[in-house]
């Protein structure tokens, strides 16, 4: 996997943070919001800037995997311009690295640093960057900061490698269902879990908040606000027991393997969670399907997470076994 990511080969949709001074978000927005309109364009993905007027904020970046690669290239070229037009200000004679930090899951953050931090020396040696995983949590938050300096193509090396680890990671989550033909079909004490968690009157809490996701284990479930950038924007969820609407956009060329043969993808995903579940016809010239989930938070959520696993499977190669 490792190598068709570093070509660019593997176009895997996810999604990316960073968190980033006034100043640079400054730089990435541009004059008029001219420069982030201009990354957008020519990257092809999804940037996306917290609002507010705290001393740091949230960038967040989605898209297939080569669009996030050249969202990042452009940013790490954007701060070396600005480094360099700082220096022709100042006495400085030696330039100083180009500095990206990036908000990661801690329960990643393992996988990243390897027994013995061996991955994370792996990625130092490979790539020529430099990686500090932050030892804390940021606040409030189960994210810790992982900080890459380097020149902008070892950043970009750097973060591509990062990239295999987190798909690597959340492969992981898929393996709790065993594969059965083309379709993976949870255990029977797995299915028992999920219908559990349906018949719940409270909403689904993803790995990222304080609850794990099932009792005893730990599934690399993204939060909510993730779950959403990764699969389209979405309307939001009502956090009453009532009957509620959730809209999310699959990419065509994914649409498939929500449905399965015949339907029984679909079917299977609307009997689990106990949610009802509308896939819009294709629109000409639309390269996503819209998807309408109607039902409790706790069925929503449940359905969003069931959806997740199969795009994941899917996008990993463990939907095809």
């Amino acid at each position: 996997m490792e190598s068709k990511v570093s070509e660019g080969g593997l176009n895997v949709t996810m999604t990316i943070r960073l968190l980033m001074h006034g100043k640079e978000v400054g730089s990435i927005i541009g004059k008029k919001g001219e420069t982030v309109k201009k990354m957008r364009e020519e990257s092809g993905a999804r940037i996306n800037i917290s609002e507010g007027n705290c001393p740091e904020r949230i960038v967040t970046i989605t898209g297939p995997t080569d669009a996030i690669f050249k969202a990042f290239a452009m940013i790490a070229y954007k701060f070396e311009e600005d480094i360099i037009n700082s220096m022709s200000n100042s006495t400085a004679t030696s330039k100083p690295p180009v500095t990206l930090r990036l908000v990661v899951p801690a329960s990643q953050c393992g996988s990243l640093i390897g027994k013995g931090g061996s991955k994370i020396k792996e990625i130092r040696e490979s790539t020529g960057a430099q990686v500090q995983v932050a030892g804390d949590m940021l606040p409030n938050s189960t994210e810790r900061a992982v900080t890459i300096s380097g020149t902008p193509d070892a950043i970009i090396q750097c973060v591509k490698q990062i990239c295999v680890v987190m798909l690597e990671v959340q492969c992981i989550g898929v393996a709790a269902y065993s594969i059965q033909g083309q379709y993976a079909i949870p255990h029977p004490d797995q299915l028992t879990k999920l219908h559990q968690l349906a018949m719940q009157q409270t909403p689904f809490t993803p790995l990222g908040q304080t609850t794990p996701a099932f009792p005893g284990e730990k599934l690399p479930l993204h939060s909510s606000e993730e779950a959403q950038n990764l699969m389209g924007q979405s309307t939001g969820m009502d956090a009453s027991p009532q009957a509620s609407t959730h809209e999310l956009t699959i990419p065509n060329d994914l649409i498939g393997c929500i449905i399965g043969r015949q339907g029984t993808k679909i079917n299977e995903i609307r009997q689990m969670s106990g949610a009802q579940i509308k896939i819009a016809s294709a629109m000409e010239g639309s390269a996503e399907r819209q998807i309408t989930i109607t039902g409790s938070p706790a069925n929503i959520s449940l359905a969003q997470y069931l959806i997740n696993a199969r795009l994941t499977s899917e996008v990993t190669g463990m939907g095809t076994l």
